[in-house]
């Protein structure tokens, strides 16, 4: 967790959007803007392994990474297997796995629901899902938050 009093820098994964077509986004992602401490600093950016390299030792908070895992199949048209998405999370991973400061990863917890129906949305459960596996190893300590409660799995 980090300060909320400390310096802090927040990583924004969400894309910016038109209000006029997707009002209801524009509204989240301002509440979101709005509820964030004055003090802390944000970047709104996809690529987060150059975010991290860029700022060794800094503590940061990246939210989120379901939202950073939907840009990446966006981009690549869905397509299963496609070689962007694997590479851009082996280059978070390592970018993670070598970054000195705090670092705060937010993200959906996606096995333990019903496999979705829709091959999109399969698509996103396993991106995300082996995203979430791949960064929980390289991680000091991983958290679950349950009904508001969190639960330190390591």
């Amino acid at each position: 967790m980090l300060d909320p009093a400390g310096p802090a820098l927040y990583v924004a994964t969400a894309r910016g959007v038109d209000p006029v077509v997707d009002p209801e986004w524009a509204d989240r992602v301002a509440v979101h803007r709005d509820r964030r401490p004055a003090h802390w600093r944000t970047v709104e950016d996809a690529d987060l392994p150059g975010v991290l390299a860029a700022r060794p030792g800094e503590p940061v908070l990246v939210d989120d990474l379901a939202t950073w895992v939907t840009g990446l199949l966006d981009d690549a048209g869905w397509a299963r297997d496609a070689p962007s998405v694997a590479e851009a999370r082996e280059r978070l991973v390592a970018a993670v796995a070598g970054f000195e400061g705090h670092l705060v990863l937010v993200s959906a917890e996606v096995g333990l629901g019903v496999v979705p129906s829709t091959s999109a949305g399969r698509r996103f459960r396993d991106e995300l899902g082996a995203l979430n596996q791949a960064l929980a190893a390289v991680c000091d300590e991983v958290w679950l938050l349950v009904a508001g409660l969190p639960l330190r799995l390591r």
